[in-house]
């Protein structure tokens, strides 16, 4: 079975990039466990996994000093990441499910007054764990899961969202990172392949998907975020992270980095600009890719050793294990 030139790129070498600069550290203890990352280009906005209520950190981009606390009185279940809206609303995935025992997960519109909306959403297959959240050009909400043994799945709403719902999800695309051997992360190689951030460039052109060692960059000139991730991505090494979960994309075309574990964030300018010498973009196809799978997906799987994977999915649980959240 061949494999799809999207896979072959996103598993090969690390697209050169400018160094990555070493910007700030975010506040600590507000910030210890940064797992969300958005900016509009003037300021940064942050969220930390857990909490028991909603808190978005408006971040001074030069020195991460607190210039602002968005809140509201709602206590979520476990917020994994940030996005941002075009009309300046953030959107907080409340969808981490380390136990995958959750029959809804939730996504929480949260005005710069503080004003919050609850939409509940729930998978057609059962429950996931997912920590990425992208907003496409149009608003719509897309949920990429955390999958250790085969791809990560995308999902999105079936239609409008409700309020406070449930909105039934679709799975609407499939896609395989890694492994890689960019050093970093609690789970070595098995975690180069784990999906846990996401961000979309402000004008919607451009998305990055990033794994705990990785930032992987696609295209999406037409704002279709399903073809996009059936194209060829642009890999960029984040080494070094130690539990690298948040991303973000400057208006300039910079890619923002952070970790949990007071590192600090991490700019890496002009990240975007490879996408724009590419040849015109066009989805990688085969004869048994199921219809909708992104290119990146089933038949671009490189197994791990059999051993190498028992130790990593060990590590895995105990790194885990003691962040389960409350039912």
């Amino acid at each position: 079975m061949a494999l799809p030139l999207a896979a072959l790129l996103s598993l090969g070498a690390a697209q050169p990039t400018a160094p990555a600069r070493p910007v700030c550290t975010p506040p600590q203890p507000e910030l210890a466990e940064l797992s969300g990352l958005a900016t509009d280009g003037q300021q940064w906005f942050a969220v930390s996994d857990g909490g028991q209520r909603l808190e978005v950190f408006v971040l001074d981009p030069a020195t991460c000093a607190i210039d602002d606390v968005i809140t509201a009185d709602v206590n979520p279940y476990d917020v994994e990441d940030l996005a941002l809206g075009s009309d300046g609303a953030l959107w907080l995935a409340d969808t981490g499910d380390n136990d995958r025992d959750r029959e809804t997960v939730a996504l929480h519109r949260l005005t710069p007054e503080g004003e919050a909306t609850l939409f509940r959403l729930v998978y057609p297959d059962g429950p996931h764990d997912a920590e990425a959240l992208l907003l496409d050009r149009a608003g719509v909400p897309h949920i990429v899961t955390k999958e250790v043994l085969g791809p990560a799945a995308v999902y999105r709403p079936e239609g409008p969202l409700r309020a406070p719902g449930p909105t039934s999800l679709q799975r609407v695309a499939s896609v395989r990172l890694g492994p890689t051997d960019t050093p970093g992360g609690p789970a070595g190689e098995v975690g180069s392949a784990l999906v846990t951030g996401a961000a979309m460039s402000g004008d919607g052109s451009v998305l990055a998907l990033r794994t705990y060692s990785d930032a992987y960059l696609y295209a999406v000139p037409d704002g279709d975020v399903v073809a996009a991730l059936g194209r060829a991505p642009v890999r960029i090494a984040l080494p070094g992270e130690p539990q690298g979960e948040a991303v973000a994309l400057a208006p300039d075309g910079t890619l923002l980095s952070g970790s949990e574990g007071g590192v600090p964030i991490r700019a890496m300018p002009a990240a975007t600009a490879p996408l724009s010498s590419q040849p015109a973009p066009h989805a990688v196809d085969t004869p048994d890719r199921a219809q909708g799978e992104s290119a990146t997906g089933d038949d671009g799987f490189v197994p791990w050793p059999a051993a190498a994977l028992t130790a990593a999915l060990a590590t895995i649980v105990v790194a885990f294990g003691v962040r389960r959240r409350r039912s």
